[in-house]
């Protein structure tokens, strides 16, 4: 697949979202699927998976800095039809996105759900998972692990829960990161694995403290570290630079072969840093 996507506007297929250039503005389009039993429970409330559906492509867009356009929707029909189109409804209009077009399906098995999001780049630059440097300061917004606690503590209202059924896109956050950041994505799929990720696009080594990393629960730290569904901002900058937004510093990019040290210790996705699917 990788070999078939040549064009420059996606990025090698080692970012998250293809960027075009149309008429002086870069456009971002992304997409994501949500699949039952694998990216949301089976007894998910189907407000809050069409919720989280729109939140993870803006959640790509806010780690392009862009400014969402509208999306497009794919459902599949099921039970609750109407649940969904209340939750659909109800981040739409949180976030003021039009609802583009789509297409809703039947089939037999389990459901799926698809979303593509196009945003407009905010400014000049666009930025990549490939371009953390050598010197740069690593950064992560917000506290990582609340969608772990909030699946155990589903249903309750509380904070955590809200964090793993409702996730909010940091769009006005990454507006403000663009211009300034040399790589930065979203933390989907545990800041460990992302962190790899970036570090392996940037051809770099990322070096990490875990005592640094701001834990929902520091007595799980290690869990927090490793579990998705944050959708923090993971941002690279020159050392020194003030931060335009909230965020907490947890390491140094290093030249040499690219990988991830965590206290010292090299690590790689076979030793579990995340969520892989």
């Amino acid at each position: 697949m990788k070999a078939l996507a040549d064009n420059s506007a996606a990025r090698g297929l080692e970012d998250d979202a293809a960027v075009i250039e149309i008429g002086g503005e870069r456009l971002v389009l992304t997409h994501d699927t949500l699949v039952q039993g694998v990216h949301v429970r089976e007894d998910e409330d189907p407000a809050d998976i069409a919720w989280k559906l729109i939140a993870v492509n803006l959640s790509d867009l806010a780690a392009k800095g862009a400014q969402p356009v509208g999306v497009l929707v794919s459902h599949m029909l099921g039970d609750d039809d109407d649940r969904f189109a209340q939750g659909l409804g109800e981040i739409l209009e949180a976030y003021d996105v039009p609802l583009l077009g789509g297409d809703t399906v039947r089939a037999d098995g389990r459901r799926v759900w698809g979303c593509t999001a196009i945003g407009k780049a905010s400014s000049i630059t666009v930025p990549d998972r490939r371009g953390a440097q050598a010197g740069d300061a690593i950064y992560v917004t917000g506290v990582l692990g609340r969608a772990m606690l909030g699946m155990e503590e589903r249903g309750s209202g509380s904070t955590n829960d809200l964090a793993y059924r409702r996730p909010q896109p940091l769009l006005a956050e990454g507006q403000s990161l663009a211009p300034l950041v040399s790589a930065m994505m979203d933390v989907s799929d545990g800041l460990l694995l992302d962190s790899w990720r970036m570090a392996q696009a940037s051809r770099t080594c990322f070096e990490i403290e875990a005592v640094s990393i701001p834990a929902a629960d520091p007595e799980r730290r290690e869990e927090c570290m490793r579990w998705g569904d944050d959708y923090q901002l993971l941002f690279t900058m020159s050392d020194g630079n003030p931060l335009p937004v909230s965020a907490t510093r947890i390491g140094t990019v290093l030249s040499g072969p690219p990988g991830l040290l965590l206290d010292g210790d090299m690590l790689t996705p076979e030793d579990g840093l995340g969520y892989r699917h």
